[in-house]
């Protein structure tokens, strides 16, 4: 660290930037995209961004793509809509939710956002206010962290345990939160770990909430895309235990993230936040930050409620093929593992063991020479909070997958310290 800033890339570029934690993971990304060595004539594959419709296994239903259509070919939805959403978009989604919970969300529980992204920045907003604290789970997604040092929210940050499946260190949590803390960030399924939280350990997140008098925002863009022995369970559940944040999109199970279409809910059986105060605070909030396209949010009640299961099912054994081929491959490089399988979302998270490996200095080292050699992007751990890990995201192709994994493995061969020292035992060339 020098004067605040990390040179991301070391050797390869060298850029002053600022700390992982204030770089968004698209723009970390642009800068490992930039490394990649024109003169390579391979395709580049990226295993660094969560966007499965740039492939052709991943595509949205041919439902949701109508109903688009047609709301903006009838000339009904042109104008300006509400600014916490158009009425019919807040009632399906309040249906939509209410579906897996033990209570009936309201329209009015529900504001429409402009992706995920939109309702993080919301939530924070709304909680900030001076000596406030909030706590992040580590390893985790930093756009948080971002809304966060622009609302001059203060970050503690919590571990995910890896090798008890990513569960929440509840006992952290415990020393972390003072009477200063707002709330507590959960990302169920995980981004960037891959797991999938269980009712019991759900369970005992709300009752620690409760015993601290925070309230739980539960981020759940990755609701639904479960593949393991654990089903997924929406935070709301425990809403009577603990008030509850859902945010959430369309974006990942229905494979349309430039859509921009979210929500923000308040999952909130005992009625916290039907405060006047607080209703008229978010409100005039939305007044500032606008709602998605009127004619995007006028197709979601036909999306919502004329999606076939069939199609969902296609998505997660997609899933759960190209996580299986990713586990098996990364078996076979020596210097990477998975301390746990992934049972849901569309990434992994991989420890680095360096002591493998020649010439890498640490994580962010072995992206951009990953990326200028082999024309493979993976997203440093740094990004995400870990130092010396990787993310890798597999809703991909199998057949890409397959190709940039074995490319991972011909470059860390090339790096490999056993390699070296069997060279220089046996006096042979490097193949």
């Amino acid at each position: 660290m020098e004067n605040g800033t990390k040179k991301w890339g070391g050797g390869v570029h060298g850029q002053d930037l600022e700390t992982p934690s204030n770089i968004t993971i698209k723009g970390i990304l642009s800068l490992l995209m930039a490394s990649i060595d024109t003169n390579d004539k391979r395709r580049v594959i990226s295993l660094g961004m969560g966007d499965p419709s740039a492939y052709s296994c991943f595509h949205t239903t041919a439902v949701a793509e109508d109903a688009v259509v047609d709301t903006l070919s009838s000339q009904k939805f042109n104008g300006y809509a509400p600014t916490v959403g158009l009425p019919q978009t807040r009632t399906a989604i309040a249906e939509y939710l209410s579906c897996n919970l033990p209570y009936k969300l309201s329209p009015d529980d529900v504001y429409v956002t402009a992706g995920c992204t939109q309702a993080i920045d919301v939530a924070l907003s709304i909680l900030a206010h001076p000596a406030a604290n909030i706590l992040l789970p580590r390893p985790g997604f930093p756009i948080y962290e971002l809304c966060a040092a622009f609302r001059q929210l203060d970050v503690r940050h919590f571990d995910l345990l890896p090798e008890k499946g990513w569960e929440v260190d509840l006992h952290a949590i415990e020393a972390l939160a003072d009477n200063n803390t707002v709330a507590m960030v959960i990302i169920n399924p995980g981004n960037p770990c891959g797991n999938v939280y269980s009712y019991q350990h759900l369970n005992k997140i709300a009752e620690t909430a409760k015993k601290l008098k925070i309230l739980v925002i539960a981020d759940e863009v990755y609701g639904h895309l479960a593949f393991g022995a654990k089903p997924f369970v929406p935070m709301g559940v425990f809403g009577s235990v603990v008030p509850v944040l859902t945010l959430g999109s369309l974006s990942k199970r229905w494979i349309v993230p430039g859509w921009r279409l979210g929500w923000f809910v308040t999952s909130d059986p005992t009625s916290v936040f039907k405060n006047p105060q607080i209703v008229e605070r978010i409100k005039k909030y939305f007044d500032i930050c606008g709602a998605p396209a009127t004619f995007i949010q006028a197709a979601v009640p036909r999306i919502l409620e004329q999606t076939q299961v069939s199609f969902f099912m296609k998505t997660i054994n997609i899933l759960k093929q190209t996580s299986d081929i990713c586990c098996d491959r990364i078996k076979e490089i020596p210097c990477i593992t998975y301390p746990y399988k992934p049972e849901g979302s569309m990434v992994v998270m991989v420890k680095l063991n360096l002591s493998l490996l020649k010439d890498i200095s640490d994580d962010i080292d072995f992206c951009f020479k990953l990326a200028k050699e082999e024309s493979v992007i993976i997203l440093p751990g740094q990004a995400v909070g870990l130092k010396n890990w990787l993310r890798i995201t597999f809703a991909i192709e199998p057949s890409s997958l397959e190709e940039a994994l074995g490319r991972v493995k011909s470059f860390c061969k090339m790096h490999s310290n056993q390699q070296n020292r069997y060279q220089a035992t046996n006096n042979q060339p490097l193949n």
